[in-house]
């Protein structure tokens, strides 16, 4: 990774964290190199992360596991209080499974923090990537994620937007979504 794209990665990061609960189980989906788990594992219960490219690893107060979510590994039910997304969302092929399976290993009132950048950061990133400025994480991976849909893929899936923020000179969200007590029918 380059200075930027760490920068970009601490700013989503700081976002975030706000909204992840202290003592909480947490559950990192798409944790890259582990930096939001390290920050944040001091005050947390558990702290997990998943992520087909990573090396897996164990550190003070967390592990990472290289899979894919949802895939392998597979998580029991109930078994984290927050899953964050950060960045994640417009690199998934079914939005739609992500937000269940989030539904699936979230206990009751847990939540789900997530990041989602506007499509014209593609063009942005682009840009930047051939001016050797960013790596630009994965781009070539986007589906093409349009942040407006973002409330009727989790909401469809059980949860409650408590937060939706923009950052990043707006071309940045963060969404913050609750698990309502009963499940989706």
């Amino acid at each position: 990774m380059k200075l930027l794209d760490r920068v970009l990665q601490r700013w989503r990061a700081r976002r975030a964290d706000a909204w992840v609960p202290h003592g909480a189980r947490l559950l990192d989906v798409g944790c890259a190199d582990g930096m939001l788990l390290r920050t944040l594992a001091p005050r947390l219960t558990r702290a997990v992360g998943v992520d087909p490219d990573a090396e897996t690893a164990v550190g003070a107060g967390y592990e990472i596991v290289r899979g894919h979510f949802p895939g392998a590994p597979s998580f029991a039910p109930e078994s984290f209080d927050c899953v964050t997304l950060l960045a994640v969302l417009e690199h998934v092929a079914d939005p739609d499974a992500l937000a269940r399976e989030c539904h699936r290993v979230l206990a009751p009132g847990g939540r789900v923090v997530l990041t989602v950048p506007h499509p014209v950061v593609d063009r942005i990133l682009e840009i930047a990537i051939r001016l050797r400025v960013l790596d630009g994480m994965e781009t070539e991976a986007h589906h093409g994620f349009d942040p407006s849909v973002t409330d009727a893929v989790f909401e469809g899936a059980g949860f409650v937007k408590v937060a939706d923020r923009r950052f990043q000179l707006g071309l940045n969200r963060l969404f913050v979504f609750e698990r309502s007590i009963s499940r989706p029918s």
